[in-house]
Formats: structure tokens, C-alpha cells, sequence
């Protein structure tokens, strides 16, 4: 079950960064500038209502398996998935937040370009959680 779960929210979480990289924040730009901090701030307010269970969640399983591992899994298994998402929350923070932040501000083109090329790291970062997620969902399932 902590393999299954973990595995749900690190796929929710991928489907959840591929939206807003792919759809979410190109459609930024075309917010007109009169609408934009309140679009801002919507936007922050919203989106913590899917992410934060979902990250929660991963992080607690993340944490989990890294200090507990399965025994169909090897430590390492549980160690790069935390890695990963440590990495993932240092970018949050340190990158993707003041730069939100910062568009509460109003549109700034600067701004936009570089959250949408940095979050280019959280979404590999997620693509790869979510494939070592799968193998070790498969790991526990082929375990005796």
C-alpha cells in the first residue's frame, strides 16, 4: 500500500507539473496587464489546493521508504526518490516562489521566461520520480 500510494501521488504530481508547464504558464503572457495580479494571485491561491495534499503526501511516502524500504526494494531506490524530490522542493522554493512572487507584481516578461525554463527542472525531476515510482511498484509486486 505505501508503494501504491507513493506511486498515486508522484503520477498525480507529473500530470499536475506537465499542465502547468505545457498549458498553464505559456498562457501567462496572454493575461491582459490590468487582469494580471489578480490572475497572480488566484493562480498561487488555487493551484496550493491540488499541490499541497499531493506533495505532502509524496514527501511523507518519499521519507518513508528512504528510512524504511520495502524489503523487495535496495536502499538506493528509496534514497534517489527523496533526492529527487528534495531537489524539487529546493527549486520550489528557492526559484519558483519568488518568482511568482514577483509576477504578483504584474506581468514581467523577464520573470515569466525564466519560471518557465526553470520549472523545465522540477518537470524532469517529476518525469524521474515518477518512472523509479513505477519500478518500484513493480519491484513489490514481483518480491515473494
Amino acid at each position: 500500500m505505501l508503494l501504491l500510494t507513493h506511486a498515486a501521488a508522484t503520477l498525480l504530481m507529473l500530470g499536475v507539473i506537465l499542465v502547468v508547464q505545457l498549458v498553464h504558464y505559456p498562457l501567462f503572457r496572454y493575461v491582459r496587464a490590468t487582469d494580471y495580479e489578480a490572475f497572480q494571485a488566484a493562480h498561487m491561491r488555487r493551484i496550493t489546493w491540488i499541490v499541497a495534499p499531493a506533495t505532502t503526501t509524496e514527501l511523507a511516502t518519499a521519507g518513508w521508504i528512504a528510512w524504511s524500504p520495502p524489503l523487495s526494494l535496495p536502499a538506493w531506490m528509496g534514497w534517489t526518490g527523496l533526492g529527487l524530490l528534495l531537489f524539487i522542493w529546493a527549486t520550489t522554493g528557492l526559484v519558483q516562489v519568488p518568482l511568482h512572487r514577483r509576477l504578483t507584481d504584474g506581468f514581467d516578461t523577464a520573470a515569466h521566461r525564466r519560471l518557465v525554463v526553470t520549472n523545465w527542472l522540477r518537470t524532469g525531476a517529476w518525469a524521474l520520480r515518477a518512472g523509479l515510482a513505477l519500478w518500484m511498484v513493480g519491484q513489490g509486486l514481483h518480491s515473494p
